[in-house]
Protein backbone atom coordinates (compact mmCIF):
# COMPACT_ATOMS: atom_id res chain seq x y z
CA UNK A 1 0.00 0.00 0.00
CA UNK A 2 1.33 3.29 -1.16
CA UNK A 3 0.79 6.12 1.50
CA UNK A 4 1.55 9.93 1.69
CA UNK A 5 4.63 10.59 4.43
CA UNK A 6 5.47 14.06 5.86
CA UNK A 7 9.25 13.03 5.95
CA UNK A 8 11.60 10.24 4.92
CA UNK A 9 12.79 8.00 7.91
CA UNK A 10 15.82 10.12 8.88
CA UNK A 11 13.63 12.53 11.18
CA UNK A 12 13.21 8.55 13.38
CA UNK A 13 16.38 6.73 13.29
CA UNK A 14 15.16 3.90 15.16
CA UNK A 15 13.13 3.10 12.32
CA UNK A 16 15.81 2.57 10.11
CA UNK A 17 16.90 -0.87 10.90
CA UNK A 18 13.50 -2.21 9.98
CA UNK A 19 13.16 -0.05 7.19
CA UNK A 20 16.19 -2.19 5.20
CA UNK A 21 15.07 -5.40 6.93
CA UNK A 22 11.61 -5.43 5.64
CA UNK A 23 12.93 -4.52 1.99
CA UNK A 24 15.25 -7.84 2.51
CA UNK A 25 12.42 -9.73 3.22
CA UNK A 26 10.13 -8.46 0.75
CA UNK A 27 12.64 -9.19 -2.17
CA UNK A 28 13.55 -12.66 -0.64
CA UNK A 29 9.93 -13.31 -1.72
CA UNK A 30 9.92 -11.95 -5.20
CA UNK A 31 10.87 -14.68 -8.11
CA UNK A 32 13.89 -13.98 -9.58
CA UNK A 33 12.73 -13.48 -13.04
CA UNK A 34 13.02 -10.49 -15.29
CA UNK A 35 9.30 -10.29 -14.28
CA UNK A 36 9.84 -10.60 -10.37
CA UNK A 37 12.49 -7.85 -11.05
CA UNK A 38 10.19 -5.25 -12.90
CA UNK A 39 7.01 -5.96 -10.53
CA UNK A 40 4.83 -7.69 -13.49
CA UNK A 41 5.92 -4.91 -16.00
CA UNK A 42 8.61 -7.22 -17.97
CA UNK A 43 7.28 -6.03 -21.04
CA UNK A 44 8.59 -2.42 -20.27
CA UNK A 45 12.01 -3.62 -20.52
CA UNK A 46 13.30 -3.29 -24.36
CA UNK A 47 11.47 0.83 -24.16
CA UNK A 48 13.93 1.02 -20.70
CA UNK A 49 17.17 -0.80 -21.99
CA UNK A 50 16.73 1.40 -24.98
CA UNK A 51 15.93 4.65 -23.62
CA UNK A 52 19.27 4.25 -21.35
CA UNK A 53 21.09 3.36 -24.00
CA UNK A 54 20.30 6.55 -26.03
CA UNK A 55 21.22 8.58 -22.70
CA UNK A 56 23.97 7.29 -21.67
CA UNK A 57 25.95 6.61 -25.44
CA UNK A 58 26.38 10.19 -26.23
CA UNK A 59 28.79 10.47 -22.80
CA UNK A 60 30.79 7.63 -24.58
CA UNK A 61 31.54 9.33 -27.76
CA UNK A 62 32.65 12.38 -26.54
CA UNK A 63 36.47 12.69 -27.05
CA UNK A 64 39.41 10.96 -25.30
CA UNK A 65 39.92 13.80 -23.05
CA UNK A 66 36.20 15.18 -22.46
CA UNK A 67 34.35 11.48 -22.61
CA UNK A 68 33.46 9.16 -20.31
CA UNK A 69 35.29 5.58 -20.10
CA UNK A 70 33.78 2.14 -21.36
CA UNK A 71 36.12 -0.17 -19.88
CA UNK A 72 34.18 -0.90 -16.71
CA UNK A 73 30.90 -0.12 -14.81
CA UNK A 74 28.74 -0.86 -11.81
CA UNK A 75 24.92 -1.81 -11.41
CA UNK A 76 23.80 -1.41 -8.06
CA UNK A 77 20.55 -2.85 -6.79
CA UNK A 78 21.48 -5.98 -10.08
CA UNK A 79 18.74 -8.33 -9.48
CA UNK A 80 18.96 -11.05 -11.90
CA UNK A 81 21.40 -8.73 -14.28
CA UNK A 82 18.69 -7.62 -16.63
CA UNK A 83 20.22 -3.87 -16.79
CA UNK A 84 24.12 -5.27 -17.04
CA UNK A 85 22.88 -8.31 -19.31
CA UNK A 86 20.82 -5.86 -21.83
CA UNK A 87 22.24 -2.77 -21.06
CA UNK A 88 26.02 -2.49 -19.33
CA UNK A 89 27.66 -5.35 -20.84
CA UNK A 90 27.01 -4.52 -24.80
CA UNK A 91 28.92 -0.87 -23.68
CA UNK A 92 31.59 -1.82 -21.49
CA UNK A 93 34.29 -4.50 -21.31
CA UNK A 94 33.23 -5.57 -17.66
CA UNK A 95 30.84 -5.01 -15.15
CA UNK A 96 30.27 -5.29 -11.44
CA UNK A 97 27.03 -6.20 -9.64
CA UNK A 98 25.84 -5.15 -6.44
CA UNK A 99 22.92 -6.73 -4.71
CA UNK A 100 21.31 -7.51 -1.48
CA UNK A 101 19.78 -10.67 -2.52
CA UNK A 102 21.78 -13.77 -2.48
CA UNK A 103 19.27 -15.55 -4.09
CA UNK A 104 19.19 -13.28 -7.22
CA UNK A 105 22.68 -13.15 -7.49
CA UNK A 106 22.92 -17.18 -8.07
CA UNK A 107 20.28 -16.80 -10.26
CA UNK A 108 22.02 -14.11 -12.48
CA UNK A 109 25.26 -16.44 -12.81
CA UNK A 110 22.71 -18.53 -15.31
CA UNK A 111 20.82 -15.24 -16.88
CA UNK A 112 23.55 -13.78 -17.95
CA UNK A 113 24.95 -17.08 -19.58
CA UNK A 114 28.49 -17.15 -21.21
CA UNK A 115 28.45 -13.55 -20.46
CA UNK A 116 28.95 -14.05 -16.75
CA UNK A 117 32.68 -14.12 -17.39
CA UNK A 118 32.68 -10.71 -18.01
CA UNK A 119 31.28 -9.92 -14.75
CA UNK A 120 33.92 -9.05 -12.19
CA UNK A 121 32.87 -9.13 -9.30
CA UNK A 122 29.06 -10.13 -7.74
CA UNK A 123 29.13 -8.19 -4.27
CA UNK A 124 26.17 -9.00 -2.06
CA UNK A 125 25.11 -5.89 -0.19
CA UNK A 126 22.75 -3.10 0.05
CA UNK A 127 23.81 0.15 -0.88
CA UNK A 128 23.84 1.48 2.80
CA UNK A 129 26.42 -0.86 3.62
CA UNK A 130 28.67 -0.79 0.23
CA UNK A 131 31.34 1.28 -0.95
CA UNK A 132 32.97 0.94 -4.75
CA UNK A 133 36.52 0.53 -5.07
CA UNK A 134 38.67 3.84 -5.42
CA UNK A 135 38.80 4.85 -9.02
CA UNK A 136 37.14 1.65 -10.62
CA UNK A 137 34.21 2.68 -12.55
CA UNK A 138 33.03 4.77 -16.05
CA UNK A 139 29.55 4.67 -14.88
CA UNK A 140 27.91 3.90 -12.09
CA UNK A 141 24.61 2.55 -12.70
CA UNK A 142 21.70 3.36 -10.27
CA UNK A 143 18.38 1.69 -11.14
CA UNK A 144 14.75 1.31 -9.33
CA UNK A 145 16.80 0.73 -6.41
CA UNK A 146 17.15 4.59 -4.56
CA UNK A 147 13.70 4.36 -2.70
CA UNK A 148 15.30 1.46 -0.74
CA UNK A 149 17.83 4.41 0.70
CA UNK A 150 17.11 7.14 3.27
CA UNK A 151 17.88 10.50 2.35
CA UNK A 152 21.03 10.78 4.44
CA UNK A 153 22.17 7.08 3.15
CA UNK A 154 21.42 7.81 -0.17
CA UNK A 155 23.66 11.14 0.30
CA UNK A 156 26.40 9.02 1.70
CA UNK A 157 26.17 6.74 -1.04
CA UNK A 158 26.53 9.20 -3.31
CA UNK A 159 29.69 10.17 -2.32
CA UNK A 160 31.39 7.09 -1.95
CA UNK A 161 30.23 6.16 -5.51
CA UNK A 162 32.73 9.92 -6.73
CA UNK A 163 35.50 8.16 -5.13
CA UNK A 164 34.90 4.85 -7.19
CA UNK A 165 34.79 6.92 -10.29
CA UNK A 166 37.62 7.59 -13.15
CA UNK A 167 38.14 10.63 -14.32
CA UNK A 168 35.13 11.80 -16.23
CA UNK A 169 33.29 8.68 -14.63
CA UNK A 170 29.30 9.07 -14.65
CA UNK A 171 26.94 8.51 -11.91
CA UNK A 172 23.22 7.70 -13.92
CA UNK A 173 20.01 7.75 -11.84
CA UNK A 174 17.36 6.28 -13.30
CA UNK A 175 13.89 5.91 -11.33
CA UNK A 176 10.28 6.76 -10.69
CA UNK A 177 9.13 9.93 -9.38
CA UNK A 178 5.62 10.73 -7.34
CA UNK A 179 3.92 13.99 -9.07
CA UNK A 180 2.89 15.35 -6.06
CA UNK A 181 4.09 14.27 -2.62
CA UNK A 182 6.61 11.79 -1.13
CA UNK A 183 4.85 8.63 -0.97
CA UNK A 184 5.96 5.52 0.83
CA UNK A 185 5.33 1.58 -0.13
CA UNK A 186 4.63 -0.64 2.84
CA UNK A 187 4.63 -3.80 1.20
CA UNK A 188 7.96 -3.14 -0.01
CA UNK A 189 9.70 -0.80 2.55
CA UNK A 190 10.25 1.93 -0.29
CA UNK A 191 9.90 6.18 -0.85
CA UNK A 192 9.03 7.18 -4.29
CA UNK A 193 10.43 11.05 -4.24
CA UNK A 194 9.23 13.64 -6.01
CA UNK A 195 11.78 15.18 -8.85
CA UNK A 196 11.91 18.27 -6.85
CA UNK A 197 12.70 15.88 -3.66
CA UNK A 198 15.16 13.49 -5.99
CA UNK A 199 16.96 16.70 -6.89
CA UNK A 200 17.00 18.36 -3.73
CA UNK A 201 19.39 15.07 -2.74
CA UNK A 202 21.61 15.88 -5.39
CA UNK A 203 22.49 19.18 -4.79
CA UNK A 204 22.88 18.42 -0.86
CA UNK A 205 25.17 16.07 -2.02
CA UNK A 206 27.08 18.86 -4.16
CA UNK A 207 25.94 16.73 -7.35
CA UNK A 208 26.09 19.12 -10.86
CA UNK A 209 23.33 17.16 -12.96
CA UNK A 210 24.83 17.48 -16.47
CA UNK A 211 21.66 15.82 -18.10
CA UNK A 212 18.35 14.75 -16.98
CA UNK A 213 15.67 13.32 -19.34
CA UNK A 214 12.20 11.77 -18.71
CA UNK A 215 11.69 7.87 -20.42
CA UNK A 216 9.38 7.87 -22.90
CA UNK A 217 6.70 5.74 -24.63
CA UNK A 218 5.77 4.23 -20.74
CA UNK A 219 2.41 2.66 -20.62
CA UNK A 220 0.30 5.16 -19.09
CA UNK A 221 -0.60 4.50 -15.62
CA UNK A 222 3.15 4.26 -14.40
CA UNK A 223 5.36 6.58 -12.54
CA UNK A 224 7.36 8.91 -14.64
CA UNK A 225 10.48 7.75 -14.86
CA UNK A 226 13.25 10.43 -14.94
CA UNK A 227 16.99 9.29 -15.87
CA UNK A 228 20.00 11.80 -14.38
CA UNK A 229 23.81 12.24 -15.22
CA UNK A 230 25.83 13.46 -12.49
CA UNK A 231 29.10 14.53 -11.27
CA UNK A 232 31.35 16.66 -8.56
Amino acid sequence: MMRPVNTNIDEDSTQRPKFYTDAEKYWGSVPSTVNGMLGGFSHISPTDINGSRDFIIPFLEKDSQTGTGKKRALDCGAGIGRITKRLLLPIFDEVDMVEVNPNFIEEAKTFLGDEAKRVGNFFCSGLQNFTPEKGRYDVIWIQWVIGHLTDKDFVDFLNRCVEGLTQNGLIVVKDNLSSTELLFDEQDSSYTRTQQQLEAVFESAGFRILKNEKQKNFPTGLYAVRTYALQK
